[in-house]
């Protein structure tokens, strides 16, 4: 599937929930961000994501704090790195971004932090500041 293809499915909610796995999420946001103001691509992958939810009949599963960590993420990285890359480069140099267990937001939250109902519901500054899982 095309990235224009893949993009639009996300945004209409229409792809296979069993199918649509950590990577993918990351291609979506990636693929928002790229070419994108950071706010808008920020709110157009939270949208997107929230209607896919939605449309798996599983809205409940949408993490603010989650969700806009690894958008913020993923963005300083692909301005860390060479213009023009493709998402396949980028997941290459990126393997931590890739991995859901362990997430690379060990590094910058609490368990219990990312487990609360604020922070499924609200996006929660960072409460690990050191850098140590």
């Amino acid at each position: 599937m095309s990235d224009a293809e893949f993009l639009a499915a996300f945004e209409a909610g229409s792809l296979d929930p069993a199918s649509f796995h950590h990577r993918d999420h990351v291609r979506a946001a990636w693929l928002c961000l790229r070419g994108a103001d950071a706010l808008l691509a920020l709110t157009r992958f939270a949208g997107g994501l929230r209607r896919f939810a939605a449309a798996a009949g599983k809205p409940g599963l949408y993490h603010e704090t989650v969700t806009w960590a690894f958008v913020l993420l993923i963005r300083e990285r692909m301005a860390r790195g060479p213009a023009g890359e493709g998402f396949d480069e980028f997941a290459t140099r990126n393997p931590d971004l890739l991995a859901w267990q362990p997430s690379v937001l060990g590094r910058y939250y609490r368990e219990e932090t990312l487990a609360s109902d604020l922070a499924r519901a609200v996006f929660l500054l960072p409460d690990r500041l050191d850098g140590t899982p």
